[in-house]
C-alpha cells in the first residue's frame, strides 16, 4: 500500500520557499495546490474559541489552532500569533490581519507533519529521495587509537606532582637531585612517563632502607 506521508516528504518544495529573519517560509497557496492535486480529499479546519473568533488568547497573547486531514488523518497545529520579528504580539494589539497571517503559516505546518516540506523545517535542503548517496569513509584506524608514545610524553597533573612532593616528605629523599636527574626544573614538569619511573624508584629506596 502506497505511504501517503512518504509521497508528499518526497516532493522538492525548494522552488517555492522564501527566507525571512533567518527561517524559511513555504508558500501557502502553493502548498495546498500540491497537496490537493495528489489528494483531493483533503480539507482543513480553522478552530474557533468558544467565542466564535478564530484566534485564542489567554489576555497576554494570541495563537490559532488549524488541523489539516489528509487520506482521513488529521495533523493539528498550534501556532503562535507573531510580528515579523516572530515574537508574540500582545492579545490587546492583535489585529485581524496578523490572525490571518498565523493562520495561513500555521495551515503550511499542519500540512508539513503530512510529509510536504517537513524537510524544511528539520533544517535540511533537499527531500530524503534526493539527497547524494555519500561515499562511506575509511576511519584510519590510528585516529582513533591513543597514541601512547605521545600519551608519556604530557606532563604531569599537579594532583600527580602533590603525590611525588608527600612521597619525598616521607621518604626524605632529595628533591632537587631528583629533578636534575630527571633534567626538569620542578617535579611539576615531569612527564607521565619519568613521573611513573619516579614513584618506582622511591618505593624501591624506601624498601631498601626498612
Amino acid at each position: 500500500m502506497n505511504n501517503y506521508f512518504t509521497t508528499l516528504n518526497n516532493v522538492n518544495v525548494n522552488g517555492k520557499t522564501e527566507k525571512k529573519n533567518g527561517l524559511t517560509y513555504l508558500s501557502w497557496a502553493w502548498a495546498w495546490g500540491e497537496v490537493k492535486k495528489l489528494y483531493p480529499d483533503t480539507v482543513y479546519t480553522i478552530y474557533e474559541n468558544d467565542l466564535g473568533w478564530n484566534y485564542h488568547t489567554d489576555n497576554k497573547t494570541a495563537w490559532v489552532k488549524t488541523g489539516v486531514t489528509v487520506n482521513g488523518i488529521e495533523h493539528i497545529e498550534y501556532l503562535p500569533v507573531m510580528d515579523y520579528r516572530n515574537k508574540s504580539i500582545p492579545a490587546d494589539t492583535v489585529t485581524s490581519f496578523d490572525v490571518n497571517k498565523a493562520i495561513q503559516r500555521s495551515l503550511t505546518k499542519a500540512l508539513a507533519r503530512h510529509g510536504l516540506g517537513l524537510y524544511i523545517y528539520a533544517g535540511e535542503d533537499l527531500p530524503e529521495d534526493e539527497k547524494p548517496n555519500e561515499p562511506v569513509k575509511k576511519v584510519d584506524k590510528k585516529s582513533i587509537e591513543p597514541d601512547f608514545a605521545e600519551m608519556a610524553q604530557d606532563q604531569i597533573k599537579q594532583s600527580q606532582a602533590n603525590v611525588l612532593h608527600e612521597l619525598i616528605r616521607q621518604f626524605g629523599a632529595d628533591e632537587s637531585k631528583l629533578c636534575q636527574y630527571y633534567k626538569v626544573a620542578t617535579v611539576e614538569a615531569m612527564t607521565n612517563e619519568q613521573y611513573s619511573t619516579a614513584l618506582v624508584e622511591l618505593k624501591k629506596k624506601y624498601s631498601k632502607d626498612k
